[in-house]
């Protein structure tokens, strides 16, 4: 998984003007309760130019919307760096080669040089955050940017509407989320993202994410979110418990509250938020409200 609301805030804005119409991309819901309702999309966090625009029903959906709700609002860089700092760095004087087994270690030195990176220039993130950027570095090599994310479009288009952006979370949040995982927890993430990234697993399971999110394939997708959080792994599990399972509930309860100040609003989620028993939209239903799945 990449770092959320990463580097990719200094993309170059996404061009909107096209003449083609797109196939169905991601998933769309329309959300019901007590004469209020609101849109529910997935999105995916990185991608490329071919992308955009969204098909016809998701641009409909934005422009009908009083105001965009995303996880968090990444044109402003500022307190992602600070969340950094705080979550994703050790204090001056502590490094990265005193929390890890010299196995490790070793196994993090052969995968940042085949990256191109000295041990140096990362020496001060710790474990988790390392295991993202080089996760964050094949999928660019494969033509996958943080700067094409759908968030971006979004954002672009809500911006050209004049509407109300809103955020569900915020930088400090999510990168508080990983930086939960203790010592053994954060290397042992770590050692099976360089093993994911070394058999090609990482890029598969991300290629594969993001084929089933251009096509709206709503059994692959859901064959993927069962594979991603399944296992004994520690990244499945942090993916299962935390990731999903303590920010679902925490999205709906804001969606809830949003939906009494603002109409109709938009909200763009991560597809995996969509996803399994537990899902967003899944709990809204528990909570009383009419989930409509159009497409």
């Amino acid at each position: 998984m990449t770092v959320p609301g990463g580097p990719a805030a200094f993309a170059v804005p996404i061009e909107l003007e096209t003449t083609d119409v797109p196939q169905r991309r991601g998933a769309l819901f329309r959300v019901r309760h007590e004469g209020r309702s609101a849109y529910l999309f997935g999105t995916i966090h990185v991608g490329k130019q071919a992308f955009f625009p969204l098909e016809p029903e998701v641009t409909r959906a934005l422009a009908d919307a009083g105001a965009l709700v995303i996880e968090l609002d990444i044109r402003d860089n500022l307190p992602f760096q600070q969340a950094l700092d705080k979550h994703g760095r050790y204090p001056a004087g502590d490094s990265i080669v005193h929390h890890l087994a010299p196995a490790t270690l070793r196994q993090l030195v052969q995968a940042l040089t085949k990256a191109g990176l000295p041990l140096r220039s990362v020496e001060q993130y710790k474990p988790w955050l390392v295991a993202n950027i080089l996760v964050g570095m094949q999928l660019e090599g494969q033509g996958l940017e943080r700067g094409q994310g759908v968030e971006y479009f979004l954002l672009a288009a809500a911006k050209r509407q004049d509407k109300t952006v809103r955020e569900l979370e915020s930088a400090d949040y999510q990168l508080a989320l990983f930086d939960s995982l203790d010592d053994r927890q954060q290397e042992q993430y770590l050692r099976e993202n360089l093993a994911d990234l070394d058999d090609g697993r990482a890029l598969r399971n991300s290629q594969n994410l993001v084929d089933a999110w251009s096509a709206a394939d709503a059994p692959r997708m859901n064959a993927l979110w069962r594979d991603l959080t399944s296992g004994p792994t520690i990244s499945a599990s942090f993916l299962q418990e935390t990731l999903l399972g303590k920010r679902n509930p925490e999205m709906v309860s804001a969606i809830e509250r949003i939906m009494q100040h603002d109409q109709r609003p938009f909200v763009g989620v991560g597809l995996l938020h969509l996803l399994g028993e537990n899902s967003v939209p899944q709990l809204l239903k528990r909570r009383g409200y009419e989930v409509e799945r159009i497409y």
